[in-house]
């Protein structure tokens, strides 16, 4: 019966409940004028902050060891700026038997998107996998989106996005900026950033919960919502499924074919088969402008599942057994579901 258990297979994380509830609030309460000026230059203040306390987390001493994983690296990447980019042009096909062609913008951005840091330390953690590889995938992940993903969108949504040399420039000043200062204030604020990491985490929640309030906003004032019907949003859900199961078994499987082991193919498969909202979201909001609500909608729900299903994945592999030499043993499927 205990295997039965619907809770314990599929955890429902809070955040997903509180990112519901932020769109909702959206919804009932818009911010308007006065208050969306001002809850826009927060949102803009407190993601530049979110990319200041990365820089300061992660140990430049770290990142150097970690370039030495170059064949790791370099395979994350790949399936984040090339793999993903490819299949979300494949998706095109799909318009408009399943998918509305701003919902279809939508899934291409999320496609063009880094790949996540806190999740994939925490699931690659939790499987037993090799974390500081995560931890330095998910970091140069999110440094070379901050200037591929423009690029990838001006080559691939063309009009439907903002793209100007003036994006580029703004996204750097709100990412890689505040990066590099996090980077080189480090040596004097680096071990209160470690002692107090678990209360500053809320500012990595706060500040995505806050830019998914204006870009709904936005969105509401915008009357935006009336070009969504049930049947594509379904449409939308099952392509995401689809999507995500096909990342997780390339990255599972690809990594057995380019011979890393048990640890590193772990890092691989949660680095390699999920995108940041932390990342995509401020970049939707320079890329979009008015229109960011509904370029981001795919993304936001993408996001809810991979925690999900990555959450079960982790703590399956993590009771995997172990084989003669005392490793743990891979499981039987690439999702482990």
């Amino acid at each position: 019966m205990k295997r039965l258990s619907w809770p314990g297979r599929m955890p429902v994380d809070p955040y997903i409940l509180l990112l519901l509830g932020t769109v909702g609030l959206a919804a009932l309460f818009p911010a308007r004028g006065t208050a969306a000026d001002v809850a826009s230059g927060a949102s803009t203040a407190a993601i530049a902050f979110l990319f200041f306390l990365y820089g300061a987390r992660l140990s430049t001493r770290e990142a150097i060891n970690g370039l030495k994983h170059w064949r790791l690296h370099v395979t994350v990447l790949v399936c984040t700026f090339v793999v993903f980019p490819l299949l979300g042009l494949a998706a095109r096909g799909l318009v408009p038997v399943l998918l509305t062609d701003p919902l279809y913008q939508g899934l291409l951005f999320l496609t063009l998107v880094p790949s996540t840091i806190q999740s994939s330390i925490a699931f690659t953690s939790i499987a037993r996998g090799n974390v500081p590889a995560a931890i330095c995938a998910g970091s140069f992940s999110s440094l070379v989106g901050i200037v591929v993903t423009p690029l990838l969108a001006a080559a691939l949504l063309g009009g439907s996005g903002g793209f100007s040399a003036d994006s580029v420039v703004e996204i750097v000043l709100q990412l890689l900026v505040p990066f590099v200062a996090g980077q080189l204030l480090r040596r004097w604020i680096g071990a209160f950033v470690t002692r107090h990491k678990k209360v500053l985490g809320l500012v990595d929640r706060g500040s995505i919960l806050l830019v998914v309030y204006t870009a709904f906003s936005e969105g509401m004032n915008r009357g935006i919502w009336h070009q969504i019907g049930a049947v594509p949003l379904a449409g939308l859900l099952g392509v995401e499924a689809v999507l995500l199961a096909v990342m997780l078994t390339l990255t599972w499987y690809g990594g057995k074919a380019l011979r890393f082991d048990r640890g590193d193919r772990i890092a691989i498969q949660f680095a390699g088969s999920k995108k940041s909202l932390a990342s995509g979201l401020p970049m939707a909001s320079v890329l979009f402008g008015a229109h960011a609500s509904l370029a981001v909608l795919p993304l936001m729900l993408f996001h809810q599942m991979q925690l999900m299903v990555c959450a079960v994945i982790a703590k399956r592999r993590a009771r995997d057994p172990l084989d003669p030499t005392g490793e743990q043993a891979e499981s039987r499927s690439p999702a482990a579901a």
